[in-house]
């Protein structure tokens, strides 16, 4: 039991290490290195050695999730955390033999993913992942008031536009195309000319919808990913000052312990003096 403990003790020494973290990353580098390389046309023997390099990665992010697995202190909830299987997943489809030539492709996709692994090793990177998947919900709101924006402009772009420019505005999905556009800065001002040649006021139409989608609605997109941003980050130092707290405690807890048994001990000899 000792001897599995001490084990235990020396697999979560080697995943907190700073430098099997760092030679992880490296790894990953490697691996998006090698995706890159093989869209390039290179020598024979340079792509039989990618291809030894690719399955030598494949197995040690497969040694890497193991270790990481055996030095999880509660197994059962290894996997209620997404990014874990999110790895494990990539992991073990990249294990997986694809000799089918149209399966090559997926195999192929799944070494590309292999890169947001660096994702799930980096704790910035992954915070910042997190703290946008949580604003979705908030942004979901603010985009479906950008189309509704979109959609009353385009539907009175098509209407009076539509005998100036059928390509730019000849229906209302063509129109969004065209408004995204002028959103994006893409030559917006060659649209906008056109229009003031039969519309001279036009372009109170386009500074109007400028003004609503790129400078008050993005932004509330900005303002909504800093406040979730803001929250985690909050939440995540209370999380450590309780942390810090309850290693505190645990430590007094120890000291009170050693303490009592030096109490004890010296009472002990005390009674043996008086008895002597």
């Amino acid at each position: 039991m000792q001897l599995d403990y001490a084990w235990f003790q020396r697999l979560q020494q080697i995943e907190q290490s700073r430098y099997f973290q760092g030679f992880v990353i490296a790894v990953i580098v490697i691996a998006a290195l090698t995706v890159g390389a093989k869209t390039y046309r290179l020598p024979l023997w340079v792509e039989q050695g990618i291809g030894v390099l690719d399955i030598a990665i494949t197995f040690f992010f497969l040694f890497e999730i193991t270790i990481r697995f055996l030095s999880a202190e509660q197994k059962k909830r290894f996997f209620h955390d997404g990014w874990n299987v999110f790895d494990t997943f990539i992991v073990v489809a990249s294990l997986v033999p694809l000799p089918d030539s149209e399966m090559v492709v997926i195999g192929r996709l799944l070494r590309v993913l292999r890169v947001l692994r660096l994702v799930s090793i980096v704790p910035e990177l992954r915070f910042l992942i997190n703290a946008l998947l949580k604003a979705i919900p908030k942004m979901g709101y603010i985009a479906l008031l950008m189309f509704i924006i979109f959609y009353i402009f385009a539907a009175v772009g098509s209407i009076f536009f539509a005998k100036i420019d059928e390509f730019l505005w000849g229906d209302i999905a063509i129109s969004m195309l065209t408004l995204f556009r002028v959103a994006t800065f893409e030559d917006w001002t060659d649209v906008m000319y056109d229009t003031m040649e039969v519309y001279p006021l036009s372009w109170i139409y386009y500074i109007v919808f400028i003004f609503l989608t790129t400078f008050i609605f993005l932004n509330m997109m900005v303002g909504v990913i800093l406040e979730i941003m803001t929250n985690e980050t909050r939440k995540e130092d209370h999380q450590q000052q309780e942390e810090h707290h309850d290693e505190l405690l645990h430590q007094l807890q120890l000291l009170q312990q050693q303490v009592a048994r030096l109490n004890n001990r010296m009472d002990q000899q005390q009674d043996k003096t008086d008895d002597s």
